[in-house]
C-alpha cells in the first residue's frame, strides 16, 4: 500500500460537499511525553513524535489510563470524505470557517480522512459551522 493513490477527492468544491462532519462521543486530550522518557505503548489516536518529545492524542480516559491526567477536553470531529492527501484548500476552508466563530482548530490528516479537533464546549458550535460550510 505504501505510494499506492487510492483516489480520494481533490476538487475543493466537492470535498466540501461531501465532508459529512461527524463529532465523536468521548472527550479527547493532548498528552506529551518529554524527550527521551519511554512512551507508553496504550492505544491511542495518534502518536506525533518531535525533537522536545511525543505528542499522544487520544481519548480522555486512554490518556488518564497510560497516567497522564488533568488534560483540557478537545473534541473529535472527522471529516467522513475521502479526501486526497494533496488537495488545496480543505483545511483552510475549515480553519477560516471555525475562525470566523472564534473556534481554534488542530487538524490531524490521516490517509483517508481528516481530522479536527476543537474546544470540547465549542463542539456543537463548530459542527454547525462544518455543517453551513458543507451546504455551500
Amino acid at each position: 500500500m505504501i505510494g499506492a493513490n487510492m483516489g480520494g477527492e481533490t476538487n475543493l468544491k466537492a470535498l466540501l460537499r461531501q465532508m459529512r462532519p461527524v463529532l465523536h462521543a468521548a472527550p479527547y486530550g493532548y498528552g506529551m511525553i518529554v524527550a527521551g522518557q519511554s512512551v507508553p505503548k496504550g492505544p491511542v489516536f495518534a502518536r506525533i513524535v518531535e525533537d522536545e518529545g511525543t505528542t499522544l492524542i487520544a481519548p480522555l480516559a486512554e490518556l488518564a489510563a497510560l497516567g497522564l491526567q488533568g488534560l483540557q477536553p478537545w473534541a473529535r470531529i472527522s471529516l467522513l470524505v475521502h479526501s486526497d492527501l494533496a488537495a488545496v484548500g480543505l483545511t483552510a476552508a475549515i480553519a477560516a470557517a471555525l475562525t470566523a466563530e472564534n473556534i481554534s482548530a488542530n487538524v490531524v490528516a490521516g490517509y483517508f480522512h481528516d481530522h479536527i479537533f476543537v474546544q470540547w464546549d465549542r463542539s456543537t458550535d463548530a459542527m454547525a459551522a462544518l455543517k453551513a460550510l458543507s451546504d455551500v
